[in-house]
Protein backbone atom coordinates (compact mmCIF):
# COMPACT_ATOMS: atom_id res chain seq x y z
CA UNK A 1 0.00 0.00 0.00
CA UNK A 2 1.32 3.44 -0.89
CA UNK A 3 2.01 6.05 1.78
CA UNK A 4 -1.17 7.94 0.81
CA UNK A 5 -3.15 4.79 1.49
CA UNK A 6 -1.54 4.46 4.90
CA UNK A 7 -2.52 8.04 5.67
CA UNK A 8 -6.15 7.26 4.79
CA UNK A 9 -6.09 4.43 7.33
CA UNK A 10 -4.94 6.89 9.98
CA UNK A 11 -7.25 9.78 9.16
CA UNK A 12 -10.50 8.64 7.51
CA UNK A 13 -11.19 4.89 7.88
CA UNK A 14 -13.77 4.33 10.69
CA UNK A 15 -12.02 4.20 14.05
CA UNK A 16 -13.05 0.65 14.91
CA UNK A 17 -11.84 -0.67 11.56
CA UNK A 18 -8.60 1.31 11.71
CA UNK A 19 -7.73 0.15 15.24
CA UNK A 20 -8.57 -3.45 14.40
CA UNK A 21 -6.60 -3.31 11.13
CA UNK A 22 -3.53 -2.00 12.97
CA UNK A 23 -3.98 -4.14 16.09
CA UNK A 24 -4.64 -7.61 14.68
CA UNK A 25 -1.13 -7.98 13.19
CA UNK A 26 0.48 -6.59 16.34
CA UNK A 27 -1.58 -8.84 18.62
CA UNK A 28 -0.71 -11.89 16.51
CA UNK A 29 2.94 -10.86 16.56
CA UNK A 30 2.87 -10.35 20.32
CA UNK A 31 1.21 -13.74 20.85
CA UNK A 32 3.73 -15.55 18.67
CA UNK A 33 6.55 -13.75 20.43
CA UNK A 34 4.92 -14.71 23.71
CA UNK A 35 5.11 -18.34 22.65
CA UNK A 36 8.66 -17.75 21.49
CA UNK A 37 9.67 -16.30 24.87
CA UNK A 38 7.70 -18.89 26.81
CA UNK A 39 8.90 -21.84 24.77
CA UNK A 40 12.36 -21.79 26.39
CA UNK A 41 10.80 -22.21 29.82
CA UNK A 42 8.39 -24.83 28.44
CA UNK A 43 11.08 -27.04 26.93
CA UNK A 44 13.48 -26.51 29.83
CA UNK A 45 10.60 -27.53 32.09
CA UNK A 46 10.44 -30.86 30.23
CA UNK A 47 13.68 -31.77 32.02
CA UNK A 48 11.85 -31.52 35.36
CA UNK A 49 14.87 -29.62 36.71
CA UNK A 50 13.58 -26.72 38.83
CA UNK A 51 17.08 -25.20 39.02
CA UNK A 52 17.20 -24.84 35.25
CA UNK A 53 13.76 -23.20 35.30
CA UNK A 54 14.91 -20.84 38.08
CA UNK A 55 18.06 -19.95 36.08
CA UNK A 56 15.95 -18.79 33.14
CA UNK A 57 13.83 -16.72 35.55
CA UNK A 58 16.99 -14.94 36.71
CA UNK A 59 18.44 -14.54 33.20
CA UNK A 60 15.16 -13.34 31.70
CA UNK A 61 15.33 -10.08 33.65
CA UNK A 62 18.66 -9.23 31.99
CA UNK A 63 17.35 -10.30 28.60
CA UNK A 64 14.21 -8.15 28.94
CA UNK A 65 16.32 -5.02 29.31
CA UNK A 66 16.77 -5.32 25.55
CA UNK A 67 13.06 -4.46 25.28
CA UNK A 68 13.78 -1.17 27.08
CA UNK A 69 16.45 -0.34 24.51
CA UNK A 70 14.08 -1.25 21.71
CA UNK A 71 11.50 1.13 23.18
CA UNK A 72 14.05 3.95 23.47
CA UNK A 73 14.50 4.25 19.71
CA UNK A 74 11.51 2.20 18.53
CA UNK A 75 8.67 3.90 20.40
CA UNK A 76 10.55 7.21 20.72
CA UNK A 77 11.38 7.32 17.01
CA UNK A 78 8.17 5.63 15.85
CA UNK A 79 5.86 7.94 17.77
CA UNK A 80 7.61 11.02 16.40
CA UNK A 81 7.63 9.53 12.90
CA UNK A 82 3.83 9.12 12.98
CA UNK A 83 3.38 12.69 14.22
CA UNK A 84 5.66 14.03 11.47
CA UNK A 85 3.62 12.11 8.90
CA UNK A 86 0.49 13.73 10.34
CA UNK A 87 2.12 17.13 9.73
CA UNK A 88 3.25 16.18 6.21
CA UNK A 89 6.97 16.43 7.10
CA UNK A 90 8.15 13.31 5.26
CA UNK A 91 11.81 14.34 4.93
CA UNK A 92 12.09 14.87 8.67
CA UNK A 93 10.37 11.50 9.20
CA UNK A 94 13.10 9.80 7.13
CA UNK A 95 15.82 11.43 9.21
CA UNK A 96 14.14 10.34 12.45
CA UNK A 97 13.92 6.78 11.14
CA UNK A 98 17.62 6.67 10.23
CA UNK A 99 18.66 8.24 13.55
CA UNK A 100 16.63 5.65 15.46
CA UNK A 101 18.15 2.84 13.40
CA UNK A 102 21.77 3.77 14.10
CA UNK A 103 20.99 4.70 17.70
CA UNK A 104 19.69 1.15 18.21
CA UNK A 105 22.96 -0.30 16.90
CA UNK A 106 25.08 1.86 19.21
CA UNK A 107 23.15 1.17 22.41
CA UNK A 108 22.99 -2.58 21.67
CA UNK A 109 26.75 -2.89 21.40
CA UNK A 110 27.21 -0.89 24.61
CA UNK A 111 24.78 -3.08 26.57
CA UNK A 112 26.40 -6.30 25.34
CA UNK A 113 29.80 -5.07 26.47
CA UNK A 114 28.55 -4.02 29.93
CA UNK A 115 26.80 -7.34 30.58
CA UNK A 116 29.90 -9.22 29.45
CA UNK A 117 32.12 -7.31 31.90
CA UNK A 118 29.77 -7.42 34.90
CA UNK A 119 27.97 -10.74 34.30
CA UNK A 120 28.88 -12.58 37.52
CA UNK A 121 28.29 -9.64 39.92
CA UNK A 122 24.99 -9.06 38.12
CA UNK A 123 23.86 -12.62 38.73
CA UNK A 124 24.72 -12.26 42.42
CA UNK A 125 22.51 -9.16 42.61
CA UNK A 126 19.68 -11.01 40.86
CA UNK A 127 19.71 -13.74 43.50
CA UNK A 128 21.22 -16.60 41.48
CA UNK A 129 22.33 -19.48 43.72
CA UNK A 130 25.25 -21.79 43.00
CA UNK A 131 22.76 -24.30 41.58
CA UNK A 132 21.24 -21.83 39.10
CA UNK A 133 24.16 -19.52 38.21
CA UNK A 134 25.95 -21.93 35.84
CA UNK A 135 22.82 -22.31 33.71
CA UNK A 136 22.09 -18.57 33.76
CA UNK A 137 25.61 -17.87 32.43
CA UNK A 138 25.03 -20.24 29.52
CA UNK A 139 21.76 -18.52 28.66
CA UNK A 140 23.01 -14.95 28.93
CA UNK A 141 26.18 -15.43 26.90
CA UNK A 142 24.21 -16.30 23.80
CA UNK A 143 20.98 -14.31 24.22
CA UNK A 144 22.48 -11.07 25.56
CA UNK A 145 26.24 -10.76 25.23
CA UNK A 146 26.16 -12.08 21.65
CA UNK A 147 22.50 -11.57 20.84
CA UNK A 148 21.46 -8.08 21.96
CA UNK A 149 22.05 -6.42 18.57
CA UNK A 150 19.64 -8.53 16.49
CA UNK A 151 17.00 -8.40 19.26
CA UNK A 152 17.05 -4.60 19.61
CA UNK A 153 17.46 -3.86 15.91
CA UNK A 154 14.56 -6.07 14.87
CA UNK A 155 12.35 -4.52 17.59
CA UNK A 156 13.21 -0.97 16.51
CA UNK A 157 12.63 -1.76 12.83
CA UNK A 158 9.30 -3.29 13.79
CA UNK A 159 8.20 -0.16 15.63
CA UNK A 160 9.29 2.11 12.77
CA UNK A 161 7.48 0.00 10.17
CA UNK A 162 4.35 -0.19 12.32
CA UNK A 163 4.20 3.57 12.90
CA UNK A 164 4.55 4.19 9.18
CA UNK A 165 1.49 1.98 8.63
CA UNK A 166 3.25 -1.30 7.79
CA UNK A 167 1.92 -3.25 10.75
CA UNK A 168 1.51 -6.50 8.82
CA UNK A 169 5.09 -6.52 7.54
CA UNK A 170 6.48 -5.78 10.99
CA UNK A 171 4.45 -8.59 12.50
CA UNK A 172 5.56 -11.11 9.88
CA UNK A 173 9.21 -10.56 10.78
CA UNK A 174 8.74 -10.79 14.53
CA UNK A 175 6.35 -13.73 14.24
CA UNK A 176 8.65 -15.59 11.86
CA UNK A 177 11.49 -15.37 14.35
CA UNK A 178 9.21 -16.77 17.05
CA UNK A 179 8.09 -19.71 14.93
CA UNK A 180 11.68 -20.52 14.04
CA UNK A 181 12.63 -20.51 17.71
CA UNK A 182 9.82 -22.94 18.51
CA UNK A 183 11.15 -25.31 15.85
CA UNK A 184 14.81 -25.03 16.86
CA UNK A 185 14.40 -25.37 20.64
CA UNK A 186 13.70 -29.12 20.84
CA UNK A 187 16.26 -29.80 18.09
CA UNK A 188 19.14 -28.19 19.97
CA UNK A 189 17.99 -29.14 23.47
CA UNK A 190 17.15 -32.81 23.05
CA UNK A 191 18.75 -33.98 19.80
CA UNK A 192 22.00 -32.20 18.96
CA UNK A 193 23.41 -31.34 22.39
CA UNK A 194 24.21 -33.67 25.31
CA UNK A 195 22.24 -33.93 28.55
CA UNK A 196 22.62 -31.01 31.00
CA UNK A 197 23.12 -28.60 28.06
CA UNK A 198 19.41 -27.93 27.60
CA UNK A 199 19.66 -24.29 28.71
CA UNK A 200 22.53 -23.67 26.29
CA UNK A 201 20.50 -25.27 23.50
CA UNK A 202 17.50 -23.05 24.25
CA UNK A 203 19.71 -19.97 24.19
CA UNK A 204 21.32 -21.00 20.88
CA UNK A 205 17.89 -21.49 19.30
CA UNK A 206 16.83 -18.04 20.53
CA UNK A 207 19.98 -16.41 19.14
CA UNK A 208 19.60 -17.94 15.67
CA UNK A 209 15.89 -17.09 15.44
CA UNK A 210 16.57 -13.48 16.47
CA UNK A 211 19.24 -13.18 13.78
CA UNK A 212 16.79 -14.49 11.18
CA UNK A 213 14.07 -12.03 12.30
CA UNK A 214 16.54 -9.15 12.19
CA UNK A 215 17.65 -10.03 8.66
CA UNK A 216 14.02 -10.03 7.48
CA UNK A 217 13.38 -6.66 9.14
CA UNK A 218 16.41 -5.07 7.49
CA UNK A 219 15.38 -6.29 4.03
CA UNK A 220 11.78 -5.15 4.56
CA UNK A 221 12.74 -1.71 5.85
CA UNK A 222 15.06 -1.21 2.89
CA UNK A 223 12.31 -2.25 0.47
CA UNK A 224 9.46 -0.10 1.83
CA UNK A 225 11.75 2.94 2.20
CA UNK A 226 11.46 3.39 -1.57
CA UNK A 227 7.88 4.64 -1.16
CA UNK A 228 7.48 5.33 2.60
CA UNK A 229 9.11 8.06 4.74
CA UNK A 230 11.64 5.57 6.12
CA UNK A 231 15.42 5.43 5.75
CA UNK A 232 18.52 3.48 6.76
CA UNK A 233 20.98 6.01 5.33
CA UNK A 234 23.70 7.26 7.67
CA UNK A 235 23.59 10.66 5.95
CA UNK A 236 19.92 11.02 6.94
CA UNK A 237 20.73 10.09 10.54
CA UNK A 238 23.40 12.80 10.67
CA UNK A 239 21.03 15.37 9.15
CA UNK A 240 18.34 15.04 11.83
CA UNK A 241 17.16 18.35 13.25
CA UNK A 242 18.08 19.01 16.86
CA UNK A 243 14.45 19.46 17.89
CA UNK A 244 13.53 16.11 16.32
CA UNK A 245 16.39 14.41 18.13
CA UNK A 246 15.00 15.82 21.36
CA UNK A 247 11.57 14.59 20.30
CA UNK A 248 12.85 11.01 19.97
CA UNK A 249 14.37 11.06 23.45
CA UNK A 250 11.44 12.97 25.01
CA UNK A 251 9.21 9.93 24.42
CA UNK A 252 11.85 7.21 24.05
CA UNK A 253 13.59 7.73 27.39
CA UNK A 254 10.39 7.53 29.49
CA UNK A 255 9.24 4.53 27.46
CA UNK A 256 12.57 2.76 27.97
CA UNK A 257 12.54 3.70 31.63
CA UNK A 258 9.04 2.24 31.97
CA UNK A 259 10.33 -1.14 30.81
CA UNK A 260 13.61 -0.81 32.69
CA UNK A 261 11.83 -0.03 35.96
CA UNK A 262 9.54 -2.98 35.37
CA UNK A 263 12.66 -5.13 35.12
CA UNK A 264 14.14 -3.48 38.21
CA UNK A 265 10.94 -4.36 40.05
CA UNK A 266 11.37 -7.95 38.87
CA UNK A 267 14.93 -7.91 40.22
CA UNK A 268 13.53 -7.07 43.66
CA UNK A 269 10.78 -9.65 43.22
CA UNK A 270 13.28 -12.36 42.28
CA UNK A 271 15.59 -11.46 45.15
CA UNK A 272 12.76 -11.50 47.70
CA UNK A 273 11.38 -14.71 46.22
CA UNK A 274 14.84 -16.34 46.25
CA UNK A 275 14.99 -15.68 49.98
CA UNK A 276 12.07 -18.12 50.27
CA UNK A 277 13.96 -20.76 48.23
CA UNK A 278 14.75 -21.85 44.66
CA UNK A 279 11.37 -23.57 44.21
CA UNK A 280 9.25 -20.42 44.83
CA UNK A 281 11.67 -18.58 42.50
CA UNK A 282 11.09 -21.18 39.78
CA UNK A 283 7.33 -20.97 40.43
CA UNK A 284 7.15 -17.19 40.02
CA UNK A 285 9.14 -17.56 36.81
CA UNK A 286 6.49 -19.92 35.45
CA UNK A 287 3.69 -17.56 36.46
CA UNK A 288 5.38 -14.51 34.95
CA UNK A 289 5.72 -16.37 31.66
CA UNK A 290 2.10 -17.54 31.64
CA UNK A 291 0.63 -14.17 32.61
CA UNK A 292 2.24 -12.60 29.57
CA UNK A 293 -0.77 -13.86 27.55
CA UNK A 294 -3.04 -10.93 28.56
CA UNK A 295 -0.02 -8.61 28.52
CA UNK A 296 0.79 -9.59 24.94
CA UNK A 297 -2.77 -8.98 23.76
CA UNK A 298 -3.00 -5.64 25.57
CA UNK A 299 0.36 -4.40 24.33
CA UNK A 300 -0.60 -5.44 20.80
CA UNK A 301 -3.79 -3.36 21.03
CA UNK A 302 -1.86 -0.38 22.40
CA UNK A 303 0.82 -0.61 19.72
CA UNK A 304 -1.87 -0.73 17.05
CA UNK A 305 -3.58 2.28 18.60
CA UNK A 306 -0.45 4.43 19.03
CA UNK A 307 0.23 5.56 15.42
CA UNK A 308 -3.45 6.44 14.87
CA UNK A 309 -3.52 8.55 18.04
CA UNK A 310 -0.17 10.15 17.17
CA UNK A 311 -1.18 10.96 13.58
CA UNK A 312 -4.51 12.54 14.56
CA UNK A 313 -2.96 14.41 17.47
CA UNK A 314 -0.46 16.00 15.06
CA UNK A 315 -3.06 16.67 12.36
CA UNK A 316 -5.43 18.31 14.86
CA UNK A 317 -8.35 15.86 14.65
CA UNK A 318 -9.03 15.65 18.38
CA UNK A 319 -12.41 13.89 18.01
CA UNK A 320 -10.92 10.99 16.05
CA UNK A 321 -8.00 10.83 18.45
CA UNK A 322 -10.26 10.51 21.50
CA UNK A 323 -12.55 8.00 19.75
CA UNK A 324 -9.48 5.86 19.06
CA UNK A 325 -8.37 6.04 22.69
CA UNK A 326 -11.85 5.11 23.92
CA UNK A 327 -12.34 2.18 21.52
CA UNK A 328 -8.94 0.64 22.30
CA UNK A 329 -9.53 1.00 26.05
CA UNK A 330 -12.91 -0.76 25.92
CA UNK A 331 -11.62 -3.67 23.84
CA UNK A 332 -8.63 -4.16 26.15
CA UNK A 333 -10.73 -4.20 29.31
CA UNK A 334 -13.15 -6.77 27.89
CA UNK A 335 -10.28 -9.08 26.94
CA UNK A 336 -8.54 -8.81 30.31
CA UNK A 337 -11.72 -9.72 32.21
CA UNK A 338 -11.95 -12.93 30.18
CA UNK A 339 -8.27 -13.59 30.88
CA UNK A 340 -8.83 -13.31 34.64
CA UNK A 341 -11.60 -15.92 34.49
CA UNK A 342 -9.44 -18.22 32.33
CA UNK A 343 -6.42 -18.13 34.65
CA UNK A 344 -8.50 -18.56 37.79
CA UNK A 345 -10.13 -21.70 36.37
CA UNK A 346 -7.11 -23.23 34.61
CA UNK A 347 -4.16 -22.23 36.83
CA UNK A 348 -3.13 -25.79 37.71
CA UNK A 349 -3.09 -27.27 34.20
CA UNK A 350 -1.33 -24.19 32.82
CA UNK A 351 1.46 -24.41 35.40
CA UNK A 352 1.94 -28.13 34.76
CA UNK A 353 2.62 -27.33 31.10
CA UNK A 354 5.85 -25.61 32.13
CA UNK A 355 7.50 -28.34 34.15
CA UNK A 356 7.45 -32.13 34.08
CA UNK A 357 6.34 -33.76 37.33
CA UNK A 358 7.84 -37.15 36.49
CA UNK A 359 11.43 -38.35 36.52
CA UNK A 360 14.29 -37.89 38.96
CA UNK A 361 13.23 -34.37 40.00
CA UNK A 362 9.54 -35.21 40.47
CA UNK A 363 9.16 -34.09 44.09
CA UNK A 364 10.75 -30.70 43.44
CA UNK A 365 8.63 -30.24 40.32
CA UNK A 366 5.39 -31.07 42.17
CA UNK A 367 6.22 -28.51 44.87
CA UNK A 368 7.04 -25.93 42.19
CA UNK A 369 3.67 -26.51 40.48
CA UNK A 370 1.86 -26.15 43.82
CA UNK A 371 3.51 -22.79 44.43
CA UNK A 372 2.92 -21.62 40.86
CA UNK A 373 -0.78 -22.53 40.89
CA UNK A 374 -1.40 -20.52 44.05
CA UNK A 375 0.65 -17.58 42.74
CA UNK A 376 -1.18 -17.50 39.40
CA UNK A 377 -4.66 -17.40 40.95
CA UNK A 378 -3.62 -14.27 42.83
CA UNK A 379 -1.58 -12.43 40.20
CA UNK A 380 -4.10 -12.90 37.36
CA UNK A 381 -6.45 -10.45 39.13
CA UNK A 382 -4.16 -7.59 38.15
CA UNK A 383 -4.80 -7.85 34.38
CA UNK A 384 -7.50 -5.14 33.95
CA UNK A 385 -5.67 -2.46 35.95
CA UNK A 386 -2.36 -3.44 34.36
CA UNK A 387 -3.94 -2.85 30.96
CA UNK A 388 -5.02 0.62 32.06
CA UNK A 389 -1.40 1.40 32.90
CA UNK A 390 -0.23 0.23 29.47
CA UNK A 391 -3.05 2.01 27.65
CA UNK A 392 -2.47 5.33 29.37
CA UNK A 393 1.28 5.18 28.89
CA UNK A 394 0.93 4.51 25.16
CA UNK A 395 -1.59 7.36 24.81
CA UNK A 396 0.82 9.80 26.46
CA UNK A 397 3.68 8.56 24.28
CA UNK A 398 1.57 8.94 21.14
CA UNK A 399 0.94 12.59 21.98
CA UNK A 400 4.60 13.24 22.74
CA UNK A 401 4.05 13.76 26.46
CA UNK A 402 7.36 12.43 27.72
CA UNK A 403 7.21 14.20 31.07
CA UNK A 404 3.99 12.54 32.24
CA UNK A 405 5.10 9.19 30.80
CA UNK A 406 8.26 9.48 32.88
CA UNK A 407 6.30 10.46 35.99
CA UNK A 408 3.97 7.52 35.54
CA UNK A 409 6.88 5.10 35.11
CA UNK A 410 8.63 6.23 38.27
CA UNK A 411 5.55 6.47 40.46
CA UNK A 412 4.12 3.16 39.27
CA UNK A 413 7.21 1.10 40.09
CA UNK A 414 9.32 3.06 42.58
CA UNK A 415 6.63 4.73 44.68
CA UNK A 416 4.00 1.97 44.63
CA UNK A 417 5.02 -1.52 43.46
CA UNK A 418 8.48 -2.01 44.99
CA UNK A 419 7.55 -0.63 48.45
CA UNK A 420 4.42 -2.82 48.43
CA UNK A 421 6.65 -5.86 47.81
CA UNK A 422 8.72 -5.27 50.92
CA UNK A 423 5.76 -4.28 53.07
CA UNK A 424 3.46 -7.15 52.11
CA UNK A 425 6.28 -9.70 52.15
CA UNK A 426 7.10 -8.67 55.70
CA UNK A 427 3.45 -8.75 56.80
CA UNK A 428 2.11 -11.81 54.96
CA UNK A 429 5.10 -13.72 53.58
CA UNK A 430 4.86 -15.33 50.14
CA UNK A 431 1.16 -14.54 49.73
CA UNK A 432 1.78 -10.87 50.41
CA UNK A 433 4.77 -10.74 48.08
CA UNK A 434 2.75 -12.24 45.22
CA UNK A 435 -0.17 -9.87 45.93
CA UNK A 436 2.00 -6.75 45.85
CA UNK A 437 1.58 -6.42 42.08
CA UNK A 438 -2.19 -5.94 42.50
CA UNK A 439 -1.76 -3.13 45.02
CA UNK A 440 1.02 -1.46 43.03
CA UNK A 441 -0.66 -1.63 39.62
CA UNK A 442 -4.01 -0.41 41.00
CA UNK A 443 -2.43 2.67 42.55
CA UNK A 444 -0.42 3.20 39.36
CA UNK A 445 -3.56 3.01 37.21
CA UNK A 446 -5.36 5.62 39.30
CA UNK A 447 -2.38 7.95 38.93
CA UNK A 448 -2.17 7.21 35.19
CA UNK A 449 -5.83 8.04 34.56
CA UNK A 450 -5.41 11.33 36.37
CA UNK A 451 -2.40 12.17 34.17
CA UNK A 452 -4.27 11.29 30.97
CA UNK A 453 -7.37 13.26 31.89
CA UNK A 454 -5.24 16.29 32.74
CA UNK A 455 -3.37 16.05 29.45
CA UNK A 456 -6.55 15.65 27.38
CA UNK A 457 -8.03 18.74 29.01
CA UNK A 458 -4.87 20.64 28.11
CA UNK A 459 -5.06 19.36 24.52
CA UNK A 460 -8.74 20.34 24.31
CA UNK A 461 -7.94 23.89 25.29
Amino acid sequence: MRTAGKNELFRSVPVSRAVIAMSIPTVISQLINLVYNVVDTFFIGRTGNSYMVASVTVAFTVFMMTVAMGNLFGIGGGSLLARLMGQGRTDDARRVCAFSFYGAIAISLLYSALVGVFLHPLLDILGASDATAKYAVQYLWLTVIVGTLPVVLSAVCGHLLRNAGYSRQASIGLSGGGLLNIALDPLFMFVLLPRDWEVFGAALATLLSNIAACAYMLVTLKKVSRTAPLSMRLADARAIRREDKRGVFAVGVPSALLTALFDVANVFLNALMAAHGDLPLAAIGIVMKAERLPNAICIGICQGMLPIVAYNYASGDRTRMQDTIRFARNIGLIITVFCVAFFRLCAGPICRLFISTSGSHAQQAIETVTYATAFMRIRCLVSPVQFMNYHTSYCLQAMGDGRDTLAHSVVRQIVFYIPFMFLLDRLFGLTGLVSAVIAGETCGAVFALWLLRRWLKKVGK
